[in-house]
Parts: structure tokens; C-alpha cells; sequence
């Protein structure tokens, strides 16, 4: 931790050249990985992630810097070096080591589960995962089981006379199989993850339920025909296909492209740009889930933002700083993944809100088409919303009914084209853990969405035509 006085004493050096805001972020994380290889124990890491960052903001101009030496000598060189971009007179007065605290909303209960529960207790869950998997074909032939746990507490102080406090509690289970069969290797990879500690993992989930389910995925997916190619409907499962959305439209609603007029969504708040069924959040209030968070990296408590309402967009995910060009506050959306990065607009936890039909009306409702379920990466052209998608486990569906798996589908299309195709709705909203990366690092994020049905896109693939199928 640093001291107030010292706290005071670098913000003033840091706007005596014009800054008109100073920003000191101090981060103590501490984490612990343990991983097991096929059955054995592979590692088992622990680290210190320890320093502080300076912001200093001038209109519409940032610079940042970071240290991990919290000395006065050391933050002194770091925060004259950052006011060296800044050459006007002081805009904001000097303030006194008198900070006010932030009030800061309890969202996440801290659980400090990290620290009582022993290694070896740790060990014997990811053992026991490795031989479900492993036990289920002797055509898996490799397996990698791990526990990643981490916990931050952080300190800001600004130019306000702002201070406040936060700490965040991560643990996720990592579960990756490979299978291989005549040339053939097909992975599957399930990642569930909390902020509520150990009993998420032997309490809330199944772990071992999990595990099989890994098994018998990676060997159905690994004896699957090739998917069929061209344009038709296709339904995409709920929870963890809700990444679509998070990529291809989440991120084009973050102000840190909106704000420069980078974004496909730029300056069109209040138009139409999806189906009359289609409603979107982002909401960073759930108690301990794994995007949530009391509070965003500039103080601004998290709130539930919605994105996109009966089809209109309707707001943006807006950090203070790129606040500044669109004339708007934050909203508690400013994340960061550690003190080495320089904060922005992030999502937490992002869905498509549910509607009115069931998952077996979508399937029913579908005379020929593809059922995507899992997804296993792609990419995005942030101008132009342009897209593609892997799918690691689909399958056919003809007449109402889901019939063979298939393998190597790939979703292709625009954001603002598939958000107006999006013809119907299920009702069993859920949500995945995954890590999103952008310009400020890598943070923990939730995708979610119901059932929903794109009544035509691209999919590619090696199988021919569906109607063969």
C-alpha cells in the first residue's frame, strides 16, 4: 500500500503541467495455479502480482505508466516522466493527503477460500477429473486438469480527493481433453468459474458430471461427419453461444471504440439495429458471479446495463474517460486486468435477455438447419463487424428433430446483419465463464443467452450440401 501523503504528493506532481485528472492504481494479487497431466501432477505455481499505475488525463488525451517499485523515488521519476507529455499550467488545484473514501457497494462476499483449503484437497478433485476422462475411451490421449485461483485488493486515489477500496476472488477449473483416432484429433475444453469459492465447485456444480460430459463430447465430436456448407437456419444453444454476441456486437458497444466513431454502433443510440425480439444487458451486479465486480476501476459502482431493448440500442458500456467525447458518465464498466494496463470500457457479464419460446418450439420449429452448441474461437473485425466462428460440437436438424453430430462448422457473417435474423427467442437464459482479451488485458467475463435461432447465415464447412444430409 501507499500512504496518503504520498498519494497527495504524486497527484500534484502529476497535474502541475495541465493534467486536468490523476489516477494512482495500487494492485496486490496474489495466485495459485495446480495443474494435473494425464493423471499427474504437472505444476503447482504460486505468484505475486504487486504495483502501481499513474493516469493522467488532459481532454481527450491519456498517458499511463506502471512500476512494481511503490517507492517515493520511484513513483516520483514515473509520474514526472508522465507529466512531461502535458506542457500548461495547472488546470486543477493541489490537494491535501485528507482523501475522501468512496463508499463502495458489497456485490461479491469475500469467501478467502484460497487460503483454507489445502492443495492436496485440490489435487485429488483434478485426479479424479483426469480419470473420468481418461477412463471413458482409451481414444482420449491426453488430459489436462487444472485450478487456476487468484485475489486482488486494489487501492485508487484521484485528483477528486477520491479514495476507495476493492478486492476481487477468482477460481476457475479448467478441463481439457484431446482425442485422436486415425489421423483424426478432435479437443473439447469446459472452463467453470465463480467468485464464490470452494463450495461452487463441490456444492453448485457437478464437477464429476462435468468431466464425463467432456469425455463423451470429445469422442462424439471426434467420430462426427464434416459439416455441411451454405446458407440456412441455424440455432445456437444457450450459456456459452452466447459468446457470438460478445464478440461480434458486445465489443462494438464498448465506448473504447464507440467514443472514436470506430465502431459499426457508433452514433446510433435510439435506432433500430435487431429483431423486435431481441433485448441485451450487461450486468456487472450479480453477486459473486464471474464477470461482477462491487465496483469498476475509476470507482464507479457496477449497475445492469441494458445494451439493446425490443430491438432499439439504447446504451453503450461508457468508461469516464471515453465518457469525455460522447458527452456521457461512466457506468461502472471500466475494467482493467492488472496495474500494467490502462483502464477502459469492458463488458462483466453480457446476455441476451429471454423470450418467449422454448428450446424444443426453436428445434421443432426448424424444417432444416444446423444446432450450434459450443464454440471453440474466431474472430472479429471491430470496423466493419465482420465475423467467424468455430463451432466444437453441432449437429444437423431436419424436420423439428436433431439428428447427427457434425465437425468443423464455422459460423460466417456481420454484426449488424445477424442481430436483425435473429427470428426467435428461447427461454433458458444461461450463462459461461470465459477471459476476454482487449486493449486493457485479459479479464474475466461471462457470455450468456438463451436458445436462439438465426433464420439464415453463412456456414462453412467440408461436408457439401445439407440437403444431403
Amino acid at each position: 500500500m501507499i500512504s496518503k501523503k504520498l498519494a497527495a504528493e504524486i497527484i500534484n506532481l502529476g497535474s502541475s503541467t495541465g493534467a486536468d485528472f490523476v489516477e494512482i492504481f495500487f494492485e496486490d494479487t496474489t495466485s495459485k495455479g495446480i495443474r494435473v497431466e494425464n493423471g499427474k501432477v504437472d505444476g503447482l505455481s504460486q505468484s505475486n502480482v504487486y504495483g502501481v499505475g499513474i493516469r493522467l488525463l488532459k481532454e481527450f488525451r491519456s498517458v499511463y505508466g506502471y512500476t512494481n517499485d511503490v517507492s517515493k523515488k520511484s513513483l516520483t521519476k514515473l509520474v514526472n516522466k508522465l507529466s512531461a507529455s502535458f506542457s500548461s499550467p495547472r488546470v486543477i488545484e493541489e490537494i491535501n493527503e485528507d482523501f475522501k473514501n468512496k463508499p463502495v457497494p458489497k456485490i461479491n462476499k469475500k469467501v478467502n477460500w484460497a487460503k483454507n483449503v489445502p492443495n492436496e484437497e485440490i489435487i485429488d478433485m483434478l485426479k479424479n477429473c483426469a480419470g473420468i476422462i481418461h477412463g471413458y475411451s482409451e481414444k482420449i490421449v491426453r488430459t489436462i486438469c487444472a485450478m487456476n485461483i487468484s485475489d486482488t485488493n486494489i487501492q485508487v486515489f484521484n485528483s477528486k480527493g477520491e479514495t476507495f477500496k476493492d478486492f476481487k476472488e477468482y477460481s476457475r477449473l479448467a478441463l481439457m481433453s484431446v482425442a485422436s483416432d486415425n489421423g483424426k484429433i478432435e479437443t473439447r475444453f469446459d472452463g467453470p468459474g465463480s467468485q464464490s469459492g470452494w463450495d461452487y465447485f463441490i456444492k453448485d456444480i457437478n464437477v464429476n458430471d462435468i468431466a464425463l460430459e467432456n469425455a463423451k463430447k470429445v469422442i462424439l465430436m471426434l467420430n462426427a461427419k464434416e459439416c455441411p456448407s451454405g446458407r440456412f437456419p441455424v440455432i445456437i444453444g444457450n450459456g456459452w453461444g452466447g459468446v457470438i454476441f460478445h464478440e461480434a456486437c458486445g465489443h462494438q458497444l464498448e465506448a473504447t471504440s464507440v467514443a472514436k466513431g470506430l465502431s459499426v454502433f457508433s452514433n446510433m443510440k435510439g435506432e433500430k439495429i435487431a429483431n423486435d425480439i431481441v433485448s441485451a444487458y450487461d450486468d456487472g451486479t450479480i453477486s459473486n458471479e464471474w464477470g461482477s465486480n462491487n465496483i469498476d476501476d475509476e470507482g464507479n459502482p457496477t449497475q445492469n446495463n441494458c445494451l439493446i431493448k425490443d430491438g432499439v440500442l439504447v446504451g453503450y458500456l461508457v468508461d469516464d474517460f471515453n465518457g469525455r467525447r460522447m458527452g456521457e458518465k461512466g457506468n461502472g464498466a471500466c475494467r482493467r486486468e492488472s496495474y500494467k494496463y490502462e483502464p477502459t470500457s469492458r463488458m462483466s457479464n453480457t446476455y441476451i435477455a429471454n423470450g418467449k419460446s422454448t428450446k424444443d418450439e426453436i428445434i421443432a420449429n426448424t424444417k432444416l438447419g444446423l444446432y450450434a452448441v459450443a464454440f471453440n474461437g474466431g474472430s472479429v473485425n471491430p470496423a466493419t463487424g465482420d465475423f467467424n466462428f468455430g463451432c466444437s460440437e453441432a449437429y444437423i436438424v431436419k424436420d423439428g428433430k436433431i439428428l447427427e453430430p457434425v465437425r468443423g462448422a464455422t459460423l460466417v457473417g456481420n454484426a449488424r446483419d445477424i442481430l436483425k435474423h435473429i427470428d426467435m427467442v428461447g427461454n433458458d437464459l444461461a450463462l459461461g465463464q470465459g477471459m476476454c482479451g482487449s486493449v486493457s488485458g485479459s479479464i474475466p467475463v461471462n457470455v450468456g443467452q438463451p436458445t436462439i435461432r438465426v433464420d439464415d447465415i453463412v456456414v462453412g464447412g467440408r461436408g457439401g450440401s445439407i440437403n444431403e444430409f
